[in-house]
C-alpha cells in the first residue's frame, strides 16, 4: 500500500499539552481535597479497590494495544485485535486508567468528572486523527471507520492473525508510560497521610 508523503499526522503537541494541564489541575485539587467518605466506611476500600483494577485493565489494555500497533501507527492501518473492537483503544484504556485514578481517590464524583475530560480531549483528538487516516489510507479507511467504533468497544467484531510481529522497545516504552497510572496511588495515599497529619488541608469534600 502506497503512502503519501505530502500528509501528516495530527500533531500530538496540542493534546498533550491539554492531558499535562488537566492532570497539574487535578493534582493541585487533590492537595486540598479529600473523599467525603472515611476510613470507616465500607465504600472507601471498595472505592480503592475497584479503582486498581481499574488502573490494571488501563496498564493490560494499553500493552495489549502496543503488541498490534506498534511501530506501524500512521504507516500501516491496524484493524486487528483490540483495533478490530474500537478504533481508539489506547484511548479508550487510558480512559478506564483515569477513572480508576479517581476511584483510588475515593469519590465517584471524581471518578467520573476525570474520566469525561479525558474522554472529551481523546474524542476531539480521535476525531482529527480519523481526518488524517481517511486521506492517508483512502482504500480501507472508510469501510474500517463504518464498522468500526470509534471509542466504546464492541466485543463481536473482534478478530485476530495467527501470529503478530512488535517491537520489544516500543512495548517497553509503552510500559513506561502505563506505570504513571499506577503511580498515581502512592501519591494519592501519601497526600492523604499528609491531610490526617494536618500538614494538608481539606477544603473540599466530594462524595
Amino acid at each position: 500500500m502506497t503512502v503519501s508523503t505530502q500528509l501528516q499526522p495530527f500533531n500530538q503537541r496540542r493534546r498533550q499539552v491539554i492531558v499535562k494541564f488537566l492532570a497539574a489541575a487535578a493534582i493541585a485539587l487533590l492537595f486540598v481535597s479529600g473523599p467525603k467518605w472515611d476510613d470507616a466506611s465500607m465504600l472507601r476500600p471498595a472505592f480503592e479497590t475497584a479503582g486498581v483494577l481499574f488502573i490494571l485493565v488501563c496498564m493490560f489494555g494499553r500493552l495489549w494495544s502496543t503488541l498490534y500497533v506498534g511501530t506501524r501507527k500512521n504507516s500501516e492501518l491496524v484493524m486487528t485485535g483490540p483495533y478490530s473492537m474500537t478504533r481508539n483503544p489506547l484511548y479508550l484504556f487510558s480512559t478506564i486508567g483515569v477513572f480508576g485514578i479517581g476511584l483510588v481517590f475515593g469519590s465517584i464524583v471524581v471518578a467520573l468528572f476525570l474520566a469525561g475530560m479525558s474522554y472529551l480531549v481523546f474524542s476531539i483528538t480521535a476525531k482529527k486523527e480519523a481526518a488524517f487516516l481517511r486521506t492517508q489510507f483512502a482504500a480501507d479507511y472508510p469501510g474500517y471507520e463504518a464498522g468500526t467504533p470509534q471509542f466504546w468497544p464492541d466485543p463481536r467484531l473482534y478478530h485476530t492473525p495467527p501470529e503478530i510481529t512488535f517491537s520489544p522497545k516500543v512495548l517497553l516504552r509503552a510500559f513506561g508510560d502505563s506505570l504513571y497510572f499506577l503511580g498515581a496511588i502512592p501519591i494519592i495515599k501519601g497526600v492523604e497521610l499528609l491531610q490526617i497529619a494536618g500538614y494538608l488541608p481539606v477544603l473540599l469534600r466530594f462524595p
